[in-house]
């Protein structure tokens, strides 16, 4: 049984919030792109996130990235600060806004699936 061939020449990288994840990889696969789900960490939050890289023909590039825009939705969160100067460690909610996509597009010279 032979695989039907892709044809790929570029490789996109997008990082993206943990909750989002399903949803991206389901708008991804109606692209029929190959895609490898690799789990991260975020920086600033320390939250987890997932980063997707997904080979892609230039064509499809477009629809790639409408179809993560769908599926990554950015969202308010509240992020707990004590609040400075306060003789009880009371802490402030402070909204920070999370979510959505980062995404990179590279070139690719050559690809190979086996």
């Amino acid at each position: 049984m032979s695989k039907k061939s892709i044809q790929v020449d570029h490789m996109m990288a997008a990082v993206i919030q943990e909750q989002d994840t399903d949803a991206a990889l389901k708008a991804i696969a109606n692209v029929g792109a190959p895609v490898t789900r690799l789990a991260s960490a975020g920086g600033f939050l320390g939250r987890k996130n997932s980063t997707i890289l997904i080979g892609v023909h230039k064509d499809v590039i477009e629809q790639v990235i409408v179809g993560l825009r769908s599926a990554c939705k950015q969202r308010v969160e509240y992020l707990a600060i004590p609040l400075e100067g306060s003789p009880l460690p009371m802490p402030t909610p402070i909204p920070v806004t999370v979510g959505g996509a980062t995404i990179f597009t590279i070139p690719v010279d050559h690809f190979e699936e086996f």
